[in-house]
């Protein structure tokens, strides 16, 4: 396969990578198992100074990590700068905490004779990685990891080959052991061969859907564990007794970030029917501010697309939206001519159970308003969905919310702010938007063998 660096702004081809070779996968594999047998003998705080290290390494060069983004999949540079400032946030979470969800956990009295657990390493874990985020959704599995005692060989996105890269050298420049980590620009081939060798132990992917059929499907071929971070359809629930305006800006901001390619945007806004107008009014105001523009210029507001084949799929997704009954109600659905991959922001509604992408992840600036009358409809449109990733809700009155939350068929909720990935709290999703969590204390356990010790 082919890794190539397009800036989605203007067209131009920045870079090519060449594919790795089989004596280069070889040798990762091999970095990576001299690694783990070494890790088993080190404290783990020595690779949490090491892994402090790394966090350093991005904070000190934020703007030089961050411009590699913004030209590799258009992210605003105001964006871009956030994503390295997060990707820190990560790495000191396990800095500071990794230790602590490692420490063995006694089970003595439920046994009722002595008892423990042990958390240890596995062996290597690939990591498959998507264009969105390229920086944290990779250290969310690193960080975790590298604490564990388990290395991570990452194949990552082809369009972001340079984020990939520069990752890879962020770890060199903080000094972190040879095998811990690796980029590898692999084909689907070699990625199938990584995952069926005994040297691997566990295979972690945030993407699509299908990506995610295809790669749990070779993991449990060879009987490997896997973590799946897939799409979302994700609601942004607005009742009647919302603040208003709170809920505008987190609906707004939480469908338009990084373009609308976000597996957690707000997707779906599901509008109770006596603020309904009002919200409507709001939102069309919102999305008018948003100014597609150079995503180097600080002053842009809406960035382009990840690439031109993204562009023009959800351009064909919109068609079909509207062929099957939908309709605009604010914005131009017309195409975007030029070389750049921009997409116009758009409010739909009118999307039935029997449209043909009534249950697609549309990724870019579309949002889909639902009227609802009550919250019994709520809970039915909401979980009329074979995604379960994320969801917000909006309410002054916290305890009607929260039991809300808790019907909504949903990985993670939020109350009267857009969701959004915290160091601190687990992340993923039911249905076919995957399994197992990252972050957290159940992050960095997804792949460690949890050893019980009787007597």
């Amino acid at each position: 396969m082919s890794y190539r660096v397009v800036n989605p702004y203007n067209g131009e081809l920045i870079k090519e990578f060449p594919a790795a070779t089989d004596e280069e996968v070889e040798q990762a594999l091999t970095d990576a198992n001299n690694f783990y047998q070494q890790a088993k003998e080190q404290p783990i705080e020595q690779r949490a100074e090491q892994l402090a290290a790394l966090a350093d390494e991005f904070t000190k060069r934020a703007d030089y990590y961050a411009n590699f983004l913004t030209a590799n999949m258009g992210k605003l540079i105001s964006e871009a700068r956030g994503e390295v400032k997060k990707t820190v946030a990560f790495a000191r979470y396990y800095v500071e905490n990794g230790a602590a969800a490692l420490v063995d956990q006694d089970y003595t009295a439920m046994a009722g004779r002595k008892a423990h657990l042990e958390f240890s390493s596995i062996g290597a874990v690939v990591a498959v990685e998507p264009w969105n985020f390229p920086y944290t959704q990779v250290m969310r599995v690193f960080a975790p990891n590298f604490i564990l005692g388990n290395p991570v060989i990452l194949k990552h996105a082809s369009i972001v080959p340079e984020c990939a890269q520069a990752f890879d050298d962020a770890c060199k420049a903080a000094g972190l052991p040879t095998g811990a980590f690796k980029n590898i620009f692999a084909t689907y081939d070699q990625v199938n061969q990584m995952i069926g060798d005994p040297r691997v132990q566990g295979v972690a992917l945030t993407g699509s859907e299908k990506a995610g059929e295809l790669i749990a499907a070779e993991a449990g071929h060879n009987l490997k564990k896997s973590t799946m971070e897939l799409g979302g359809t994700d609601v942004c629930i607005v009742l009647n007794d919302a603040d208003l305006k709170k809920a505008v800006a987190g609906a707004v901001s939480g469908r338009l970030r990084n373009a609308g390619q976000a597996c957690t945007s707000a997707k779906r806004y599901l509008v109770q029917s006596g603020i309904y107008d009002e919200f409507l009014t709001a939102i069309k105001k919102e999305f008018a501010k948003y100014q597609p523009g150079d995503p180097l210029n600080e002053k842009t507001t809406l960035a382009p697309l990840s690439s031109k084949s993204a562009q023009q799929n959800l351009q064909k997704q919109i068609k079909a939206v509207l062929d099957g009954g939908a309709k605009v109600l604010w914005g131009d659905p017309t195409a975007v001519e030029g070389p750049g991959a921009f997409f116009k922001p758009l409010i739909i509604s009118g999307m039935t159970y029997d449209n043909p992408m009534y249950d697609h992840e549309l990724f870019g600036p579309v949002a889909q308003l639902y009227k609802v009358d009550d919250e019994k409809g709520i809970v039915e449109l909401a979980n009329h969905s074979n995604y379960g990733l994320g969801g917000a809700i909006y309410s002054e009155n916290l305890d009607k919310a929260r039991k809300l939350a808790s019907k909504i068929e949903t990985g993670q909720i939020a109350v009267n702010q857009p969701l959004s990935s915290l160091p601190e709290l687990p992340f993923g999703g039911i249905k076919k938007s995957g399994y197992g969590r990252e972050l957290s204390n159940l992050g960095i356990r997804e792949f460690a063998n949890i050893k019980t010790v009787l007597g």
